[in-house]
């Protein structure tokens, strides 16, 4: 039986921009994760040890967000590949990286990047 495992609405004060003045004083972030994974061991013996826990996907996404980059697709990129990396029973991810009021030169509540990758 496979399924997701989602974590939305997270929100970081990240170092992440082409701009000097976003890496100084840096911005907020929103990141949704979606990862398909199988259920079937965790469904049957009521184990996390069975599917993906929240809190190791939090810490991965969490550690790279605290690494400034200037490009949010190379955050992405390095999630994306911790995730495969730590979490062999991971079949799939669905990434989206929101920056709120990105320096655009005119009002815009969020600029956003969606990855997908599949092992």
């Amino acid at each position: 039986m496979t399924g997701r495992v989602a974590l939305e609405g997270l929100e970081f004060h990240a170092f992440h921009g082409v701009y000097p003045h976003e890496r100084e004083s840096g911005n907020w972030f929103e990141v949704d994760i979606s990862v398909e994974t199988d259920f079937s061991a965790a469904a049957f013996r009521d184990d996390l040890t069975g599917t993906v826990n929240y809190e190791s996907l939090f810490r991965i996404i969490r550690d790279e967000m605290e690494k400034p980059s200037k490009l949010l697709e190379t955050v992405a990129g390095k999630i994306v590949d911790d995730i495969f990396l730590e979490l062999p029973m991971v079949k799939s991810v669905e990434l989206r990286i929101s920056k709120i009021n990105p320096p655009i030169g005119g009002k815009c509540k969020r600029a956003t990047i969606e990855v997908s990758k599949i092992r």
